[in-house]
């Protein structure tokens, strides 16, 4: 049996690819409660806010994302929402990914829809 490749910083887990591709859908408006949103809307899947959060500062350690505070709003009680943006190595990784994903599948519909 050959040795399992090592797992570096940008290698992806599941909900942290979801996420990632929810910032990169949003764009400049992607905040946790909007993250957690989209990933809701594309997918279907509930997931809370504090995991949104947790992931997305998973993501900031790895350097995958980038986060700024924005204005203060009296809506918020005075305080800055969160925003996070992909880096150019989120943006690798989440190409990365993605072509795992579709290498993978490739070939795979008919037998996935057949079960």
């Amino acid at each position: 049996m050959s040795p399992r490749p090592s797992s570096s910083s940008s290698s992806l887990r599941e909900f942290e690819f979801v996420v990632l591709l929810a910032v990169l859908a949003l764009g400049d408006g992607a905040y946790p409660l909007a993250i957690r949103d989209e990933i809701e809307r594309r997918s279907g899947r509930a997931a809370s806010r504090a995991a949104v959060f947790i992931t997305l500062e998973r993501l900031e350690d790895k350097g995958l994302v980038a986060s700024r505070f924005g204005d203060p709003t009296p809506v918020r009680g005075g305080r800055a929402k969160r925003f996070f943006r992909a880096t150019s190595a989120g943006v690798r990784a989440a190409r990365q990914s993605l072509a795992i994903i579709t290498s993978m599948s490739a070939g795979l519909a008919l037998i996935v829809k057949s079960r």
